[in-house]
């Protein structure tokens, strides 16, 4: 693929590594030990299998995954430091996603705190969780842009839109990797899956993406444009094939856009056997074919495979390879051993480190739980609950007390021992002035029987308030779980109309790892607060929420379609020639039966469901009601040169505290190629006092309004724009022009 060379360079945080130490090395190296550098195994049977001791002792392995304990991991670095001929220290790998032993939101609940700093906080403290056990390096952020809510990983992600992925995978990023990687604490991030697995047809994983051009660069790159420049140590290759061309193999992709465009010289690695599986997906013979493939394209490390190990010294002495590219592979394994100071410091004391589950791990998890909570719904002000006119509480649902499942997919570290549930928090809450009264109603969230019902019923009936916990268990969500429905599970829907059916005020809670179709669940319940999978603190989080002691303050990162047959539904779509418009739609119970079939005047919508979404992107509730009003923008006109200042008013009309989070938009309204109807491009988060006015600014320049165009260049381009600052991506309106 074409692209321009961008003017930035990637900057790695850690200590300068002197070439010369690099280059020694290397010297000294056989070509056995160099290719063992380039070798990733599984270490998670302990104690270890006497191949994987041999392979250390002997150079040919350079990096394990799947080990997470300060004992193992010390047991292993000292075959390589004492054992080997040149002493060369393992790379520990493993997957810390949203948390090591304190459990975080997922991430696609980050993404809907809109709020960097909290994300960088988190990611710090789960790198030195991590780190204290002898873990170096994690495999997150996931900056996937991700659009179809069947996809199992969009909880990984941090939703649709390229600006906010950016942001927080940065953030992510920083929080892993601090300022330096030597110092305490720090672990090398990995950005993934480069690029495009978030497109994978019909949300099924592993599926093939079909991404034009023009996406791929405006859209799917541009997260990890963001995060290279924002010091990415290692990128992790996609398992998905990019028009016919898998991301593991795709050197335009690997040599072209990442190493040449953006300058970035850390390390790639592959997804787990992804090498051997180009064999699988049909673009090679044989697994000599594919080490060829993945080598030549820029992958430097294979995770979990044996492709590179059996036929990289072939490929060499058949002269497919040169030992010069097997040398620049090397040296990048090499000098981020240097950057984490693991020569001179190869082992892990514990003991050096704060105690896992710290005060303030629990402190940050709770905060970014809080954070994380979106109100959808609050009809008639239900919440918060009022304590002095609470008697009773009905607690229903399986989802109240399931400490494993509100931790979220991809936790291996942490424990359902430390997980708060919002049952044990409610009951905290109410003890000695508020009775709760607890019925599951469901064992599991995918449970189909109604044995359950009548207790609920009976625990509502008996109680001020039902407070229904819903959703779905973690496993069905994450890698290799995608859905092809994605409504409640299970008999949840009914639970909850039977529950409605008895006339107390109704507020539901959805714990999930992805947005779910809840069309035919909003008229069944008077507020709904949406919890992600919050993590170790989600019940203290919620609980604080509903009783007002927090107001809720999050944002939607990711569209919520009414139906799966929206899907895909998202923001930042393009206009088509026909655009929708609600007054000229046609709904199918409006047809007239033996109608003429006729397209005049009609436009891209769904007969039965619209264009509409249930939920918008950035949408959110909060107890407070702020009002945007007073939009100023300094000209009319920019030039190239020129900051375009936007001003607006932000009142809070409601009588309590409100948190809100204005945000920018733009619309380049003619482009040499077609736009989308709305870009993000900026936010604040606000806190206001009932009553209380503050004026909030942004500037936009020509930067801010580049893309990649038609001609393969990126700038921006003269002409017209569109602009919105809103309180979600509807709002108030104005535009401005760009000058040639």
């Amino acid at each position: 693929m074409n692209s321009p060379i961008l003017t930035h360079s990637a900057t790695h945080t850690g200590r300068e590594v002197p070439e010369d130490t690099v280059d020694s090395l290397l010297s000294k190296m056989t070509l056995e030990e160099k290719i063992g550098q380039l070798q990733q195994v599984d270490a998670s049977a302990d104690p270890f299998p006497d191949d994987l001791i041999d392979g250390v002792r002997t150079g040919r392995i350079g990096s394990v995954i799947n080990l997470a304990q300060t004992d193992a991991c010390n047991r292993i670095q000292r075959v390589a430091v004492e054992e080997s001929r040149l002493g060369i220290p393992l790379l520990m790998g493993r997957d810390v996603i949203h948390g090591f032993r304190t459990i975080f939101p997922i991430p696609l609940g980050q993404a809907a705190a809109w709020n960097p700093d909290l994300v960088r906080e988190a990611a710090r403290i789960a790198a030195v969780e991590a780190r204290s056990q002898g873990v170096h390096w994690t495999f997150a952020p996931m900056i996937d842009i991700s659009r179809d809510p069947r996809w199992g990983r969009i909880a990984e992600s941090f939703g649709e839109d390229p600006y906010l992925t950016g942001l927080l995978g940065s953030a992510m990023v920083e929080g892993f990797q601090t300022d330096d990687l030597s110092g305490h604490g720090a672990i090398l991030a990995c950005a993934k899956h480069f690029v495009g697995y978030g497109a994978s047809e019909s949300g099924r994983d592993y599926s093939a993406t079909n991404i034009p051009a023009n996406e791929l660069r405006n859209i799917y790159l541009e997260p990890f444009r963001r995060v290279v420049e924002a010091g990415a140590a290692t990128l992790m290759t996609s398992f998905s094939d990019i028009d016919g061309v898998p991301a593991t193999a795709n050197g335009a992709l690997l040599n072209g856009v990442l190493r040449s465009d953006w300058a970035f010289d850390g390390l790639v690695v592959s997804d787990w056997n992804a090498i051997n599986e180009l064999i699988v997906h049909g673009l090679c013979e044989d697994g000599r074919s594919a080490a060829a493939e993945a080598a030549l394209a820029g992958v430097d490390m294979e995770m979990a495979g044996d492709a590179y190990a059996r036929h990289l010294a072939g490929l060499i002495e058949d002269g497919v390879l040169s030992i010069s590219l097997i040398d620049s592979m090397v040296a990048r394994v090499l000098r981020l051993k240097q950057q984490l100071g693991l020569f001179e410091r190869p082992y892990t004391d514990a003991a050096g480190f704060d105690p896992l589950v710290s005060d303030r791990a629990l402190k940050v998890a709770y905060e970014s739980a809080v954070e994380s909570l979106v109100l959808l719904k609050n009809a008639g002000a239900v919440l918060p609950l009022r304590e002095a006119q609470l008697g009773s509480i009905a607690v229903i649902g399986p989802l109240a007390d399931a400490p494993h499942e509100q931790m979220g997919t991809w936790v291996f570290d942490g424990q359902k021992s430390d997980s708060v549930t919002p049952l044990q928090a409610l009951r905290q809450q109410c003890s000695g002035k508020i009775q709760v009264n607890y019925a599951p109603g469901l064992e599991t969230s995918r449970s189909r029987t109604h044995d359950l019902f009548g207790a609920a019923e009976t625990a509502v009936l008996k109680s001020d308030v039902a407070l229904v916990f819903l959703g779905e268990e973690s496993i069905l969500s994450g890698e290799a779980h995608s859905r092809a429905d994605i409504r409640l599970p299970g008999a949840q829907s009914e639970l909850l109309a039977r529950i409605k059916a008895l006339g107390k005020p109704v507020v539901t809670v959805v714990l999930a790892g992805r947005p779910l179709v809840i069309s035919e669940n909003l008229p069944n319940t008077d507020a709904l607060l949406y919890a992600w999978h919050p993590g170790t603190m989600g019940g203290p989080a919620i609980t604080a929420v509903l009783f007002g002691k927090e107001a809720p303050r999050g944002k939607l990162p990711v569209t919520f379609p009414k139906s799966v047959g929206q899907i895909p539904i998202y923001y930042n779509h393009k206009n088509t020639g026909r655009p929708p418009n609600a007054s000229e739609m046609i709904l199918i119970d409006d047809i007239e039966v033996g109608a003429l079939q006729t397209s005049l005047g009609m436009s891209a919508f769904y007969l039965d469901d619209g264009f509409e979404p249930l939920f918008p992107f950035g949408f959110g509730l909060s107890y407070g009601h702020c009002e945007l009003e007073d939009l100023e923008l300094s000209q009319p006109e920019i030039g190239q040169g020129e900051q375009l200042k936007i001003r607006v008013s932000a009142r809070n009309t409601g009588g309590r505290t409100g948190f809100e989070t204005v945000q920018l938009y733009i619309r380049d309204i003619t482009g040499s190629l077609t736009r989308p109807v709305k870009e993000l491009k900026a936010f604040k988060r606000l806190s206001l006092e009932p009553g209380r006015c503050e004026v909030v600014e942004f500037e936009l320049g020509a930067a801010d309004l580049s893309f990649y165009r038609r001609d393969g260049s990126f700038g921006p381009e003269p002409g017209r724009f569109c602009l919105w600052v809103s309180t979600s991506s509807e709002g108030l309106q104005a535009e401005f022009s760009l000058g040639a």
